[in-house]
């Protein structure tokens, strides 16, 4: 069952969508194992998705159907890593590890005004350094630096936000974290299995809000602020595995925990009119439980050229109800991926991913303002990787 280090490769690379809808605002799952690979290697991916969230306003205005909100999106990633010394290796990972795209229509009073509709853009950036010590061929010891970039760009319209035309931009942000784990390797049945820790990293970004709301209170104290705004991304652990079962077939998981729970951005301005407004004070962003999710599948090597896998995902989600920005809870998933080897140090690899999307309640300031039920989504992967 003794399999060649490229073909192990070649099999854990076949479906590079992994977690493109995952709870919060996860996206890419944070993945280090293009560090991991034997060898000099490189590589550079995108995925891309689009789904399909609908559901049903409720409101003191009564009910209506919620058309298609989610917004399709893409994110790139791109990692090199180089065997330095026989027990030293460096790395460089970039992703686009959180974010969130939405934009409401304008015909659903509970989420649209003035002919706007509710929308959200948050864009972060990941830059991961590493260095890699690996006392023998089992073991590999690794830790770095992480840079990471936030920005957010979210309008909010409607009778779910008590009419307030509230706008938030916040600038492009940088802040620094951490992360450092282990990887234990068994070549010669193609076991390795590795735990990675990411630091949780703290911005204190700067913010512009607008809101209209001062016309119906009378006051231009609620009319705009420029101040700072925390938001802390969150730390994380993934644990990943796999396993030669049977000659050129591999078994492969990764399990995944997200500390969202924690996870809220509280704006001054919007914090400030919605406690006059309705006594209770609304954060932007909010989470009540931590992520769990897992992916688990099978690859295989049917000849030097071509190589397939397919998995099953689970996301529990991060507590419902959930903000109106992202009104899905966890997901459930089935992937299919395959890779093409045009000589053997180099390779193209594409997938695609049905997701079922978890039924969720939206709310607003503690209150319910729609359900989002059978919903969807498909996701798409494509992935370049060369050894040198």
């Amino acid at each position: 069952m003794k399999l060649k280090p490229v073909s192990t490769a070649i099999l854990l690379a076949t479906l590079p969508t992994t977690a493109v809808f995952a709870a919060g605002l996860d996206r890419s799952g944070q993945s280090i194992q293009a560090f991991l690979q034997p060898g000099n290697y490189t590589e550079a991916g995108i995925s891309i998705l689009d789904p399909d969230v609908k559901g049903q306003s409720s409101s003191a205005l009564g009910s209506q159907k919620v058309s298609d909100m989610g917004e399709d999106y893409y994110f790139i990633n791109a990692a090199i890593k180089v065997q330095a010394t026989d027990k030293i290796s460096l790395g460089l990972i970039y992703d686009q590890p959180f974010g969130a795209d939405a934009q409401y229509d304008t015909d659903t009073l509970a989420f649209s005004s003035a002919n706007q509709g509710t929308s959200v853009e948050v864009k972060t950036q990941n830059l991961t350094a590493l260095i890699g010590y690996q006392p023998n061929e089992n073991w590999n010891f690794y830790a770095g630096p992480v840079w990471q970039t936030v920005e957010a760009d979210i309008k909010l319209r409607g009778h779910a936000y008590s009419n307030t035309g509230y706008n938030i931009k916040v600038e492009e942000e940088e802040a620094y974290g951490w992360l450092a784990g282990f990887a234990y390797q068994i070549p010669e049945i193609a076991l390795k299995a590795s735990v990675t820790y990411r630091s949780e990293i703290k911005h204190d970004a700067t913010s512009h809000e607008t809101s209209a709301v001062s016309a119906l209170i009378g006051s231009t104290v609620f009319d705009k602020l420029d101040s700072k705004v925390e938001a802390v991304t969150p730390q994380s652990v993934n644990l990943d595995f796999q396993t030669g079962i049977a000659q050129n077939t591999l078994a492969f998981a990764n399990i995944r925990w997200v500390h969202w729970s924690q996870f809220a951005v509280k704006p001054e301005l919007l914090g400030t009119f919605s406690q006059t407004l309705t006594g209770t004070r609304q954060n932007l962003i909010d989470y009540s439980d931590d992520q769990w999710s897992a992916n688990v599948g099978i690859g295989h090597k049917f000849s030097d050229k071509w190589s397939a896998s397919t998995s099953v995902g689970w996301d529990s989600g991060a507590g419902n109800p959930v903000t109106t920005l992202g009104p899905t809870e966890g997901y459930w998933s089935l992937g299919l991926g395959a890779q093409y080897n045009p000589a053997a140090n180099y390779f193209i690899a594409g997938g695609v991913k049905h997701l079922w999307l978890g039924d969720a309640t939206a709310q607003t300031g503690g209150n319910p303002v729609g359900k989002f039920e059978d919903n969807n989504a498909w996701a798409y992967g494509m992935k370049i990787g060369y050894r040198f």
